[in-house]
């Protein structure tokens, strides 16, 4: 696979996930469609270490780092899942771009990273005005929106410091073999939660479409998906693979518009807007600041 067509795979995905997951809600329990999900991920998964005899280390190392992907697993998809029936695809994905600033601001407080710049402090607080901005009818009429955006922001919160804790497991393991053990630990904290919140599969009054969103995002979205994005994690600069959290939120946002009929309002794009410029100068910010010194300097 090439980096341009890994790179393009990892977009499309993101920017479909926000749109399936809410179809796949439709006819089917969250709490079910989630660990279908998992389930069909792990299958193909396995069956790919298999045929490729890539070890799955059960040392503790190994199974400290599965804790902590599986921390961004279980509670980044469980939470993100529940918000599906309450906002829109558009925002959700909107909102889970606001993930490389909250990571940033919680490697700083676990693993000691430096503070934050000035410009990334201008960019967090842009960020959290233009999610205001968009959150702001929502939360004005009073309506059950503001119970997605709450369960939207734990996910992106989990997802978030499940990142930043995997920054702190110093082991080299197959970016494939990371995903099933995680995944696998995962899978009876998801059991567990339908189990209490359903515990039902009706089956027949499941949609097609349903069906098929659950596939796709079990098969492309999971397995796919984390194949894609940790080669070209492996092969491109961090700032390269980050225009990808800035790209698909717009193209998410379109595709509800399209395909599920979903409204944009000024406030939507106003925020959106902020929140996509907010990510840029956290990302770009200070080097920008670096050039402008450097050359003045001389």
């Amino acid at each position: 696979m090439s980096v341009p067509i890994a790179y393009f795979a990892v977009i499309l995905i993101w920017s479909t996930t926000p749109l399936a997951i809410v179809w796949s809600s439709e006819t089917i329990h969250p709490t079910l469609a989630v660990l279908l999900r998992m389930l069909i991920a792990v299958v193909p998964g396995w069956l790919i270490l298999k045929a490729f005899r890539i070890e799955l280390p059960w040392h503790k190392s190994a199974l400290k780092l599965y804790s902590f992907s599986a921390i961004g697993i279980f509670g980044g998809m469980l939470f993100a899942y529940l918000a599906a029936g309450y906002i829109s695809s558009g925002l959700m994905s909107l909102m889970f771009g606001l993930a490389p600033i909250l990571s940033g601001v919680l490697s700083q407080r676990i693993l000691a990273e430096s503070a934050l710049s000035p410009a990334k402090k201008i960019a967090l607080a842009i960020a959290i005005c233009g999610l205001a901005t968009v959150c702001f009818d929502k939360i004005s009429l009073k309506d059950d929106g503001y119970i997605g955006i709450i369960a939207v922001l734990i996910a992106v919160s989990f997802f978030s410091l499940s990142g930043v804790l995997v920054k702190s497991v110093e082991v080299a393991i197959n970016p494939m073999a990371t995903t099933l053990g995680s995944l696998l630990l995962s899978l009876p904290l998801f059991i567990l939660v339908w189990l209490i919140f359903d515990g039902n599969i009706a089956h027949q009054t499941w949609s097609n479409k349903s069906i098929l969103s659950v596939v796709y995002l079990g098969v492309i979205g999971s397995l796919v998906g984390f194949i894609a994005y940790f080669y070209i994690l492996q092969r491109l600069k961090a700032s390269t693979v980050a225009l990808i959290t800035m790209i698909t939120p717009v193209i998410a946002i379109s595709l509800g518009l399209l395909l599920n009929n979903e409204t944009i309002n000024i406030n939507l794009i106003v925020g959106a807007l902020a929140i996509i410029a907010g990510l840029a100068i956290y990302q770009w910010g200070d080097l920008v600041i670096k050039h402008h010194r450097n050359k003045y300097a001389h």
